[in-house]
């Protein structure tokens, strides 16, 4: 039987949970051949290689650097971050539902990202709902990403500036990364691999909370 968090904490992840984003919505226009298009984002500006940026590389090395391992894409590599923009969509309906409800209840909500520093004013500036959570972490500032332990320490440092009596048992982190939530868990938080919002919601009411 799974056992009711006391006084919870829940921690979100954004890309995949709350943001819809992806690079193939810029690049179905950029590279329209399905195949080339998926050995490009498989191959050159692959995930390796963006999160790199997420750990606080500029986004002007980034794009130098693979420009001149991939002249002949030096086009299509300038566009990742040049026209970054078209490879966010906006919100995810059901992961801003359970968002809203538990914010609603009263539960304390934070933000724990990968994201670049750079792109990462673009989302802050376009969507007011991200300055409701009473923090939000962002690995590109911190030069950390998860699932280096030391990220989900910081963010517990940070969540104690507003509960300074927070412990990891009373976390729960939702994130759509597999490795992202077992690197949670390590720490001792509770974790969720979000991969369907209607399960996320069963296992938050399993462990009590409004939804």
């Amino acid at each position: 039987m799974t056992q009711t968090v006391a006084n919870p904490i829940v921690v979100f992840d954004l890309g995949g949970v709350l943001f819809d984003w992806n690079p193939d919505y810029l690049f179905r226009e950029l590279i329209p051949d399905a195949g080339e298009r998926a050995w490009f984002l498989s191959e050159v500006c692959n995930p390796d290689w963006n999160i790199q940026q997420d750990a606080g590389r500029s986004l002007a090395e980034a794009t130098a650097t693979l420009s001149a391992r991939h002249p002949a894409y030096a086009e299509q590599i300038a566009a990742f971050y040049g026209r970054w923009p078209e490879t966010l969509r906006g919100t995810l309906v059901e992961g801003m539902a359970i968002f809203e409800t538990l914010e609603d209840a009263g539960i304390p909500l934070y933000a724990l990202t990968n994201w670049s520093a750079e792109t990462f004013p673009y989302a802050w500036e376009r969507y007011p709902f991200m300055q409701r959570f009473k923090d939000v972490l962002v690995s590109g500032r911190e030069l950390l990403i998860k699932p280096d332990p030391r990220i989900y320490a910081l963010m517990l440092e940070r969540i104690r500036v507003h509960h300074p009596d927070a412990q990891p048992a009373q976390l729960i982190f939702i994130d759509d990364s597999l490795k992202n939530a077992d690197g949670a868990r390590a720490c001792g938080w509770h974790a969720i691999h979000h991969t369907d919002p209607a399960e996320t919601t069963a296992q938050l009411r399993a462990w009590g909370l409004p939804l």
